[in-house]
């Protein structure tokens, strides 16, 4: 494909792109005049020409001018208005949605010879073209490990019934393509379009109640279910097919290294309302769809193997089986198949109602299938019996795909973690010991005297526990919880549930907390040979720059404790670990929570490698900036490569799981990208290529690390003013009343900092437009290397060159600053009851953040921020007009709203508004928490 041919098509789907947006902007303006006449539409017109104007040729008059309009709307008209422009952010990204879908489709139509960047062919020739050998693929494969996590965390603030809508204008858009249509069927087109929105218009954006965790567990399950259960087996198959293109001499069977998982229904740190019970519960919803999902793949395979004795051979073992499913199996008159000479469908009736008594337990062993492996036995039987006579398309169609979804799913779809914070297993630890007379102050025991008294419980097979003992009901919760985990593994495998993440740890103790629990209800076993089983994995979640600092010393002192060390054998020597972005990131700041998650991955591999364990690292990604966003691909590739060899673990998150999995297009794209980048990672870590340089640039980021976190604590933590500020001019006391999480906003109820969860702290600076957490004291940390001196620049433009790491830092602050506004952040410090201390604090963001403008644009050479992705800065450009009428809106609202309840009054018209408000950002920046 030539130059001139790639801009012609690039150019030919922007232009599609741009006619979609003008096409459904047309349909909403014909549902404002239908719904509120021609007014309301001059309205909002009259608002979106200002507010553009205001952005392209700023006037102080202008601004006041356009302030006063929106102040002046008349209630009913500025409800009207508000939805008006949240409607069109939602159709705006539905647009944008099909465009990544058109521009990949383009790309395969017209490349001819080429291959799309950061695809699984792209990764597979580039081995070949270095020579990388079949002999060293494979083991490359074998070491590849990807989980990725779906969590509760409240971040999407999108409706299920509003999803379902958007769902259904995506594929309507994207027939608007087809040059076969007529014109009859394009008005059709248009006229189900303009339908589609006045339903979107009429339907509420807002929940009337916050979401149950079952709720959540459903929603997580949607993505599974509409896509992934497809989409995932999709990536094995295009990878086995570029192995065998490019490496044909190799027998290419491609080992399970892509799955999801699932915090939603297992999280319970901070969350009450995630009991035992609702585990149980979640974890038969997952079979429940599993059994569902495989009886459609075996309803769908029976149309397609029709194959008759008359003309084909088919094995005696499948004749076996048939006969040995008849004198076991019962089927209803009407579900046995009657033509004899027909096998396949024999056998797939059998194998159907096989699977549904999976779930059965009142139905006998003989009669179901026990385990994903009995089922998968049977697919495999009937796959070789298909290949016997030559129906090898057939096998390759429908059958392989569907033995891959059994490896990949099993009976539980989804592996569920359980987590918990380790200040809950204290407690419960505490009294337990107590009851037991053992110790009456396991509490304020030393770190070393836990670890003692710990150990020689795990030593000890006799229990610590009674069924004669009464327990608070936190304390019996506890105990609870894994005697579901024993009760599910034995239900649905082993594989249901293996992580038990501690957030918090701070301590070795922390960890055996844990596993002594796990050894009360079975899940850690002293067998006759001196060997221990263990099925429960304890994961430390380390989260504070503190706590990142302590983990190489903690992991040390557990692999050197012979009854933990031993544990971890039932896992090959593979040790778990979790990072968290968010909390670091609000503890010290966003580069230094980079550069310190960087060298606690090094410290924490360095600390584990003389003891022969393998780590498999857990990065806790949220999906905005300010939490460690970045596309998946990304993520991966900035991980240091020789911390991978275990495996990779990252969450996904709210806005992340609808923008990457709600359509299979995309989801495809994304998880083909993850793959390419984990071969490449995979790759990086046999052949390490070192800059020379980079250990001096390490002291230098170490430096700058340093610099950032005491600009960033001294605001955040020592200016007695800030959290004050923080609270009155953002919309964070509102966010707590949309109901978009069944989790509280804060771990206790308290107003104290530290206990406030990163995910408002996040949400409430992206909708006042600030993005304080995802830029804030950078600019001052690079400035302490700059200088002003060329030489240090120079230095710096070498690393963001040639310096991964730096890169994606750099890189990430674009973002930010260019989605960030200061001119409208400075509207909401208006809201602020002390304007002295506004002016103060405003001040020193509004220099900090003109500091790490000016110093990304010196390091990258660019003339604008984001210059190095146009498409993205274009997108953020063409959007702030339509933003911006929100954002005034909510400090007019939030103002309002807020003198009504200091004088203990209430509007429920108006916190209405205001939550549509923050809708409506959140769609148009396109993130939330």
């Amino acid at each position: 494909m030539t130059e001139a041919t790639s801009l012609s098509m690039k150019n030919s789907t922007n232009n599609l792109l741009r006619r979609d947006v003008r096409f459904l902007g047309h349909i909403l303006g014909e549902v404002l005049v239908h719904q509120g006449g021609n007014e309301l539409l001059s309205v909002v017109e009259n608002i979106r020409e200002m507010s553009k104007s205001v952005r392209t040729h700023f006037t102080a008059e202008a601004f006041d001018e356009f302030k006063q309009t929106i102040s002046s709307l008349e209630p009913g008209v500025r409800h009207q208005v508000i939805r008006a422009f949240a409607v069109y952010f939602q159709l705006v990204n539905i647009a944008e949605q099909n465009q990544r879908i058109r521009r990949k489709r383009d790309y395969e139509r017209t490349s001819g010879e080429q291959v799309q960047p950061g695809s699984i062919e792209a990764v597979v020739r580039e081995l070949k073209t270095k020579n990388v050998p079949a002999a060293e693929v494979e083991p490359i494969l074998q070491g590849i490990s990807l989980e990725l996590v779906m969590t509760a965390h409240p971040t999407e603030a999108t409706r299920r019934a509003v999803l379902d809508i958007h769902q259904r204008i995506a594929k309507d858009v994207m027939e608007l393509d087809n040059p076969n249509l007529t014109n009859r069927e394009r008005e059709q087109l248009r006229q189900k379009l303009l339908t589609e929105v006045i339903t979107l218009w009429q339907t509420d954006e807002l929940r009337d109640r916050k979401p149950t965790v079952i709720d959540e567990v459903r929603n997580g399950l949607y993505y599974l279910d509409e896509t992934l259960f497809d989409v995932i087996p999709d990536v094995y198959l295009e990878l086995e097919q570029c192995l065998n293109k490019y490496y044909p001499e190799g027998q290419w069977n491609v080992p399970s290294f892509l799955r999801f998982g699932s915090w939603i229904g297992g999280d319970r740190d901070g969350n009450p309302s995630v009991t035992s019970r609702v585990t149980w519960e979640t974890l038969g919803l997952h079979r429940q769809m599993a059994i569902h999902k495989y009886t459609e793949q075996l309803r769908e395979l029976m149309n397609h193997v029709s194959f008759s004795k008359n003309i084909v051979e088919v094995t005696p073992e499948l004749l076996d089986s048939i006969a040995q499913d008849r004198e076991r199996v019962e089927l209803k008159s009407e579900e046995i198949w009657r033509n004899e000479n027909e096998p396949y469908r024999i056998k797939t009736t059998y194998m159907i109602e096989k699977i549904q008594n999976a779930s059965k337990s009142n139905v006998s062993a003989d009669k179901k299938y026990n385990s994903p492996e009995e089922f998968a036995a049977d697919l495999r039987l009937v796959e070789r019996s298909l290949r016997n006579h030559y129906a090898d398309f057939v096998a390759d169609m429908y059958i392989k795909k569907l033995i891959r979804q059994v490896e990949l799913f099993g009976f539980h779809l989804a592996a569920l973690d359980i987590r918990q914070h380790s200040k809950e297993h204290e407690n419960a630890m505490a009294e337990v010991l107590a009851k037991m007379d053992i110790t009456q102050g396991y509490a304020q025991l030393s770190e070393d005297e836990k670890i003692a008294l710990l150990t020689s419980i795990l030593n000890d097979p006799r229990p610590i526990t009674s069924m004669y003992h009464e327990y608070t009901e936190l304390t019996q919760e506890c105990l609870d919880v894994y005697k579901v985990v024993r009760k599910a593994q034995g239900e649905f495998g082993r594989n249901c549930i293996r992580s038990y993440l501690i957030s918090m740890t701070q301590g070795a103790s922390d960890l055996l907390e844990v596993l002594v629990f796990a050894k009360e209800a079975g899940l850690y076993r002293h067998e006759a040979d001196g060997s221990i089983t263990c099925t429960l994995q304890s994961v430390p979640l380390f989260e504070t720059i503190d706590d990142l600092h302590a983990a190489p010393e903690i992991m040390a002192t557990l692999f050197k404790i012979p009854a933990y060390r031993n544990s971890l054998k039932s896992t090959d020597d593979l040790q778990e670990i979790m990072l968290g972005y968010s909390d670091s990131n609000k503890d010290g700041g966003v580069i230094t929570a980079n550069w310190e998650l960087r060298v606690a991955l090094q410290s924490i591999t360095a600390a584990a490698n003389p003891f022969g364990i393998k780590l498999k690292f857990f990065h806790g990604r949220g999906g905005a900036l300010g939490r460690g966003g970045m596309p998946l691909n990304r993520s991966i590739l900035a991980q240091p490569a020789e911390t991978i060899g275990g495996g990779i673990k990252i969450t996904e998150q709210g806005e992340v799981l609808s923008s990457r999995y709600s359509m299979k297009s995309i989801a495809y794209r994304s998880l083909e990208q993850a793959t390419s980048a984990l071969i490449t990672a995979a790759m990086a870590v046999k052949h390490p290529q070192t800059n020379p340089a980079e250990s001096k640039w390490e002291e230098i980021m170490k430096d700058i690390s340093e610099k950032a976190q005491t600009k960033y604590q001294d605001l955040i933590f020592r200016d007695p003013d800030f959290l004050t500020f923080f609270k009155e001019s953002t919309p964070l006391p509102e966010i707590g009343e949309l109901n978009i999480g069944s989790r509280p906003s804060k771990r206790k109820n308290s107003d104290r900092f530290e206990d406030l969860r990163a995910i408002p702290w996040v949400f409430a600076w992206t909708q006042s437009r600030y993005l304080l957490p995802a830029w804030y004291a950078s600019g001052s940390g690079l400035y302490s290397f700059y200088q002003g001196r060329e030489e240090n620049l120079q230095v710096m433009q070498d690393m963001y060159r040639n310096w991964g790491f730096f890169q994606s830092l750099v890189d990430n602050l674009q973002m930010a600053l260019a989605k960030a506004d200061l001119l409208i952040a400075e509207e909401y410090s208006g809201m602020m009851k002390d304007q002295a201390v506004a002016k103060r604090i405003f001040g020193l963001i509004r220099e900090e953040y003109e500091k790490t403008s000016d110093l990304i644009l010196k390091i990258t050479g660019q003339q604008e921020i984001l210059d190095n992705v146009p498409v993205i800065q274009e997108s953020i450009r063409l959007r702030n007009p339509y933003v911006d009428p929100l954002s005034y809106l909510q400090v007019q609202l939030l103002a309002e709203l807020r003198e009504l309840r200091e004088r203990n009054d209430d509007d429920a018209v108006l916190i209405r508004e205001v939550l549509l408000t923050i809708n409506g950002i959140a769609a148009g920046l396109r993130n939330t928490g």
